[in-house]
């Protein structure tokens, strides 16, 4: 490894030197353009506002400090008969050439933005600087005073779209006093066509919509006026505009809407239903999602509502919604749905390697979209796996071999009692599911039985995502644990660790939760924040086992030897869970950006339970985690692991703390780099004999943080990104000494440099 970095670590240097003698490239009379910024004489302008009007850039630099993607090129020579030559410039970058006819394109440009946020005699001056064949550009903003709406006034011809008008003073954007930000007027035209449109007017448009402004006033105030004019006909007379109302609604089941002659048809809350020899959907599934109602004025946001309301429905494919004018008043609408293939099957082969153990894993997955023509997703998944242990001694049979079947029900609604929202006001279904897999290992077997009952619903407008576990089923048995494991692990006095036993006790969790997440991005999924400014945040709070042992309580039903209550002589949990997680990330321009990210996890068993079911337990480190560090390999607290193999079962806790953050940066084609510091450890809330140093206490905890840094390569394919991180650490609490408590200080790259690969963003 020790070679490899430095092997990469001088190539990256060559590239660096070389890409100095890129100007070789550059023509006579000509410049390599070095750098570009933008710089405003007024707080009140932000210059990076500004870079967006920038239409030529530089090269790229790696972490904005070295232009590396331009190495390649300026290694190759002019003769581009060699294939050599050929080949370094087209997996370089090729040296910008300084073009004075963009620059000025891009001062216009600037120039024009500033004046358009209320600074009329705003200027943009282009400065440059030149060393050798090499010049550096900047953009001078001097924007001067901001001119202010004296007056705000308007005129509209219509007196209906007047009183509508009128109507909706709380919403308006522009008022006297406040700055004349032509984009601002912008969104207003935008504000008052949507409002037009959503109260029947089905024909407007902003066009009708038009500002005269009147600058000549003294001491930078301007008057500014909104006339909303009338239409022109043929005949070059205005007229009112026209209101429309929703006549006829039909809908069109996978049938052209002209062939309606030929057609079957129901009618359904008023809608006629079209199809040809049977409906694929119910009518009421459909008649639903329509938010157009006949009678009604035409609303824009109503065709938007059926176009969503349908296009969430596993079984349809896609949705045209066709409008068209009967008179001067009225609008039929035709829907017409394209219903999906209701049947779908996948089979998937994995190959596995656990700490060096070889396997293989098999799955078979059915889908149906319309299992009861309501457009309910059935789905149905049966998976095997085989891996072959070595290692293990004392043990009969060294395989593990893993059978799993899984089946969920999805519907397009919330079956939720008391549930009386109109579909269209959120996007919601509800989940059932079951699962049985069946473990075989040497040490034991182990079966897990579970069953949810859940549902979603997300509002669009706020970007929230709910989701509600009613009930949540685990039950774990273990038929058959191996006397050799009994013997080392679990009976024996020296051995014996009671997190370790629990888990290899038969135990039933009940649960329920609620969690909610906030994506700035809406759901556009879990790499959509990458280079953006974007912000996300997720809550987390689930409980188990409360109304089971009030029932038990209450019943005084008898404890075990263990002093707790049981369901079937099993015992089941008692615990209280909540994390909290936040992350945004800073654009600073098209390739670089910075990520920061803070959780925190808290989880406390009582009653029934004194320790937490390990898979609901806190682990530290991994490439989601503190990155210096393999998965499971930090903390508790300064505790240091010695059990070697089972020494996982030690090292988590009840609370975690993560902190990160990440420089992120475009290197060239599809590869992007990254930086990182990470922060954060685990504890555990009570004391334990077999995690000595992993209790949180409120005056120490933080001399506890464990630090890490690092670098990453991410492979990004826009629809998902592979991630190979590596983490060195910085700070290690169970560190004994000062060398190995402070590796920043005593680097050793054999004991704390760690790889990760993974798949997707760490945060």
């Amino acid at each position: 490894m020790k070679y490899i970095i430095k092997i990469i670590s001088s190539l990256s240097l060559l590239l660096v030197l070389y890409s100095c003698s890129a100007t070789k490239f550059i023509p006579e009379g000509y410049y390599m353009l070095d750098r570009v910024n933008v710089q405003s004489e007024d707080k009140r302008v932000k210059a990076n506002s500004l870079k967006g009007y920038i239409r030529q850039h530089p090269n790229s630099r790696w972490f904005s400090l070295v232009k590396v993607p331009m190495g390649p090129y300026a290694l190759s020579g002019k003769d581009s008969t060699k294939a050599i030559n050929r080949f370094l410039q087209r997996i370089g970058e090729m040296p910008v050439v300084y073009d004075s006819l963009e620059a000025e394109r891009t001062r216009v440009s600037i120039e024009a933005a500033v004046r358009n946020m209320g600074y009329l005699q705003a200027r943009a001056e282009t400065e440059t600087q030149i060393k050798g064949k090499k010049i550096k550009v900047n953009f001078r903003v001097i924007p001067g005073e901001l001119y202010k709406i004296r007056n705000f006034t308007y005129e509209i011809a219509d007196s209906v779209q007047r009183k509508l008008y009128e109507c909706d003073s709380l919403s308006r954007l522009l008022h006297a006093r406040m700055p004349f930000d032509m984009n601002r007027l912008e969104e207003e035209r935008v504000r008052i066509t949507n409002l037009f449109q959503n109260n029947g007017y089905y024909l407007f448009n902003k066009d009708y919509i038009r500002y005269e402004a009147d600058s000549t006033i003294q001491n930078r105030m301007v008057d500014v006026k909104m006339i909303v004019a009338l239409p022109l006909q043929n005949d070059s007379v205005s007229h009112l505009h026209r209101q429309y109302q929703i006549g006829k609604v039909e809908v069109f089941c996978d049938v052209d809407e002209d062939e309606t002659a030929s057609l079957k048809q129901i009618e359904k809350n008023g809608y006629q239903i079209f199809f040809r020899d049977h409906l694929k959907v119910r009518p009421t599934v459909l008649a639903d999602r329509i938010v157009l109602e006949q009678g009604r004025l035409y609303r824009e946001s109503d065709v938007q509502a059926t176009y969503n309301n349908l296009g969430r429905l596993y079984s349809v494919l896609s949705t045209n919604v066709h409008l068209v004018p009967r008179d001067s008043s009225v609008l039929d609408s035709k829907v017409t749905v394209t219903t999906n293939r209701p049947h779908s099957i996948g089979a998937e082969l994995e190959g596995t390697n656990s700490a060096g153990d070889l396997g293989a894993a098999l799955s078979f997955s059915y889908q149906n979209r319309n299992l009861f023509h309501g457009s309910e997703l059935f789905t149905l998944k049966v998976r095997g796996a085989f891996e072959a242990i070595t290692g293990l001694e004392g043990y009969a049979d060294q395989n593990y071999i893993e059978f799993s079947t899984e089946a969920g029900l999805m519907l397009p609604n919330l079956k939720l009692p008391l549930w009386k929202r109109h579909p269209a006001s959120v996007e919601s279904t509800s989940e059932v599911s079951v699962m049985y897999d069946s473990q075989n290992r040497p040490e034991f077997h182990r079966r897990v039985l579970t069953g949810a009952l859940r549902y979603r619903w997300t509002n669009k407008k706020t970007r929230l995502q709910h989701r509600l576990d009613l009930v949540d089923l685990n039950y774990i048995f273990m038929p058959w644990i191996s006397e050799t494991f009994k013997k080392d692990y679990l009976d024996d006095e020296e051995n014996r660790n009671a997190i370790l036993r629990y888990n290899y006790e038969n135990l039933f969790i009940v649960k329920q939760g609620y969690s909610m997440v906030y994506n700035s991005q809406g759901d556009a999924g879990p790499n959509a924040s990458y280079g953006k400014n974007a912000t996300a945040i997720r809550l987390n709070i689930e409980t188990a086992g409360n109304l089971l042992y009030g029932m038990s309580n209450l019943l005084h039903t008898q404890k075990n030897g263990n002093n707790q209550y049981t369901l079937f002589n099993i015992a089941y949990a008692q615990y209280v869970k909540g994390d909290f997680d936040f992350s945004r990330s800073f654009k600073f321009d098209e390739r670089n950006s910075l990520a920061i990210h803070a959780a925190l996890g808290i989880s406390y068993p009582y009653g029934n339970s004194t320790i937490l079911p390990y898979e609901k337990r806190y682990f530290s480190g991994g490439a989601n985690s503190v990155r210096g560090w393999s998965v499971r390999g930090l903390g508790p607290g300064t505790y240091a692991g010695t059990d070697g193999r089972i020494d996982f079962i030690n090292q988590t806790g009840d609370i975690k703390l993560d902190l990160s953050m990440e420089y992120r940066t475009f290197l060239f084609w599809k590869l992007h780099g990254a930086v990182f510091l990470d922060a954060g450890n685990i504890w555990t809330i009570r004391s334990y004999e077999d995690q000595p140093g992993g209790q949180f206490r409120i005056g120490s905890f933080y001399k506890q943080i464990a630090a890490a840094y690092g670098l990453g390569l991410r492979l990004n394919f826009d629809f998902f990104i592979l991630r190979l991180d590596g983490g060195m650490k910085a700070v290690n609490p169970a560190g004994q000494s000062k060398e190995t408590r402070y590796p920043l200080i005593h680097p050793n790259f054999k004991r704390d440099f760690t790889l990760h690969f993974a798949v997707g963003l760490p945060f």
